[in-house]
């Protein structure tokens, strides 16, 4: 038969491991919290791409907040501003995007995750 004073040596044991799990999971709170956001970011700034290019800032700024996010910068480029380029912030997430026309096709966007095409 086992030693009496092997007896409740789980408990402690269990305790122990009940309070590393935690510290754990507490620790990775931040960094989902910072993946979200920068997904959410990707998402708002190729929407506000997009949408700066055919409607303007005013557009890019309405999207990208409907979408939860704020726009940092918004840059017009290219012949007669058929391209634009913005920065969407969302948390402390930061995400560029490029959108653009090309005449007799849909607008493209390129973020800083690579390449999309607008749907049809």
């Amino acid at each position: 038969m086992a030693d009496d004073r092997d007896a409740g040596q789980v408990l402690p044991l269990a305790a122990a491991m009940v309070a590393v799990v935690a510290a754990a999971l507490i620790a990775l709170v931040p960094l989902a919290r910072a993946l979200e956001d920068r997904a959410r970011a990707r998402t708002a700034a190729d929407a506000a791409a997009l949408a700066g290019v055919s409607g303007g800032e005013d557009a890019a700024r309405r999207l990208a907040a409907a979408d939860g996010g704020r726009l940092v910068r918004f840059t017009p480029e290219g012949a007669g501003g058929t391209e634009v380029v913005v920065v969407v912030q969302v948390g402390r997430a930061s995400v560029t995007a490029r959108a653009g026309i090309v005449v007799g096709a849909p607008p493209s966007v390129r973020s800083s995750g690579g390449p999309v095409q607008a749907a049809r």
